[in-house]
């Protein structure tokens, strides 16, 4: 993995409590602002994925599944239900 050395300008209110987190954390300034634009760049990644999806979608075909998928309420909890269906002990 190569690194590559940029100057940050932070304001001291900011870099102030970045080093208070980092130090909490048992962790570097550095290595902090590695993972906050780690993270940064996940989610701006992650959003334009979504869109990309979402442009592809068929939303006639998308409500078609929800509406095959029926009206039954969800059963909660850990418990297998009872009955027919494939997540039922009478459905195995």
């Amino acid at each position: 993995m190569s690194k590559a050395k940029h100057a940050l300008s932070l304001q001291a209110s900011l870099e102030a409590e970045a080093e208070s987190l980092a130090k909490a954390e048992g962790t570097t300034l550095n290595q902090l602002i590695n993972v906050a634009v780690a993270e940064k760049v996940s989610a701006l990644r992650t959003s334009a994925y979504f869109k990309e999806r979402a442009a592809r979608a068929d939303v006639a075909e998308a409500l078609e599944l929800l509406e095959r998928a029926g009206d039954e309420e969800p059963w909660t909890g850990d418990a297998i239900p009872d009955g027919p269906g494939p997540m039922s002990r009478a459905g195995r």
